[in-house]
């Protein structure tokens, strides 16, 4: 279930940044347009530094409050389109490569098969979309805020774990766990010492 937000800003339970880079006039506007608005533009002008949309989405009964960045793909708005992202990359990053345009298959430039091989060498989603027929675009959204509640919702888990363990260890002994439990080869040691 999608709607525009605008509502009660204090609704939502998560709060996503999701930001589209590329180069230019690879269609980044109208993806988005597509989405949040169901709407294509096909004369559209290029992006000068950084438009963004709001979207809501209800995942697992849990209202997601999506922000969409669409960025400038000019070189010479690198620098101010790169500062809306640069400081935000931790576990919780989740990047989709996107092939736009995938309706006009006499002009492709990229097989699917080298998006697919690109995408699994640098552990990516991958997807061909079009603004233009509406094509993957919505699942290409949905696939990246599902996976980002996925991420959360292991950590909350996680999280509520490690408080049952720490009820649990009222013994003396203390629980010492190595990591945030978001990589795949966190292991937990116990660590015993001397009740006073």
């Amino acid at each position: 279930m999608m709607s525009l937000g605008g509502e009660d800003e204090q609704s939502e339970d998560y709060l996503f940044k999701i930001v589209l880079i590329g180069d230019s006039a690879v269609g980044k506007s109208n993806l988005l347009a597509r989405f949040a608005r169901n709407e294509f533009y096909p004369n559209s002008k290029s992006t000068i530094g950084v438009e963004f949309q709001t979207q809501t989405i209800d995942i697992e009964g849990k209202e997601i409050k999506a922000q969409i960045w669409d960025t400038a793909g000019q070189e010479r708005f690198r620098a101010v389109t790169s500062a809306y992202y640069r400081g935000h990359s931790d576990m919780n990053v989740v990047t989709i490569l996107v092939g736009n345009k995938c309706d006009l298959k006499d002009a492709r430039e990229v097989s699917i098969e080298e998006g697919r091989v690109l995408a699994e060498a640098q552990g990516l989603f991958f997807m061909e979309t079009s603004a233009l027929d509406s094509s993957n675009v919505s699942a290409a959204f949905l696939t990246v805020v599902k996976e980002i509640y996925n991420i959360l919702s292991r950590k909350v888990f996680l999280s509520q774990e490690q408080q049952r363990v720490d009820t649990r260890l009222g013994d003396g002994k203390t629980l010492i766990l190595q990591g945030d439990g978001s990589e795949p080869e966190t292991r937990i040691r116990r660590w015993c010492c001397s009740s006073s």
